[in-house]
């Protein structure tokens, strides 16, 4: 058998002594960091910035298009419905294109125990109901048809309770057209971005 030496007549290489060691060190910083790794907040995160930034972008592109965009909130599905509704007539038409957003695996809309925020207390409340959903119509001038929001949390929160910073909301304001992002922490709400 062939062996390759330093020069000095050493083999070079590690001892299983020196991996051994490496692999307790790694062990004890996944020991230490791994129970402090949540990944139902990150989905939670990550749904909430996809729910604003499509809010964003519907309110743009309404701008941008010169009609109006309808957002529905399809609770039971777990999804927005964007609708491009260039004749402004609330309806899906023939020629229309109406897409879908869905909120990440383990999110609901909801707010669990978290206390309702002022914009109200149910999962959705926009006060327009379009095909049985609620709904806000973002206009050409950027402003949005109401003042609202809604609520995502964990499905973990929502089922059992005791998981409240589980709870994020994301708000429009009706003059602007404006979404904002929440989370809820022991303390409040506090605006995420």
């Amino acid at each position: 058998m062939h062996t390759e030496h330093d020069g000095r007549g050493r083999r070079s290489g590690f001892t299983i002594i020196e991996l051994l060691i490496v692999m307790v060190i790694v062990g004890l910083v996944v020991g230490l960091a791994g129970p402090n790794i949540d990944p139902t907040r990150y989905r939670v995160n990550s749904s909430m910035q996809l729910l604003g930034t499509t809010m964003l972008t519907a309110q743009r592109q309404a701008m941008y298009e010169q009609h109006d965009i309808v957002v529905k909130i399809d609770t039971a599905q777990h999804r927005l419905r964007i609708h491009d509704d260039r004749d402004n007539d609330a309806t899906v038409d023939s020629d229309e294109h109406e897409r879908s957003v869905q909120i990440g695996e383990g999110v609901v809309f909801g707010r669990g125990s978290a206390p309702a925020m002022a914009f109200g207390s149910n999962p959705v409340t926009f006060n327009r109901s379009i095909g049985g959903l609620p709904a806000v119509i973002f206009h050409r001038d950027g402003s949005a048809s109401s003042s609202g929001g809604f609520y995502v949390t964990s499905l973990r929160e929502s089922r059992y309770g005791g998981h409240p910073n589980d709870s994020r909301a994301v708000t429009i304001a009706r003059a602007t057209g404006r979404a904002s992002w929440f989370r809820y922490r022991e303390d409040g709400w506090q605006k995420a971005f």
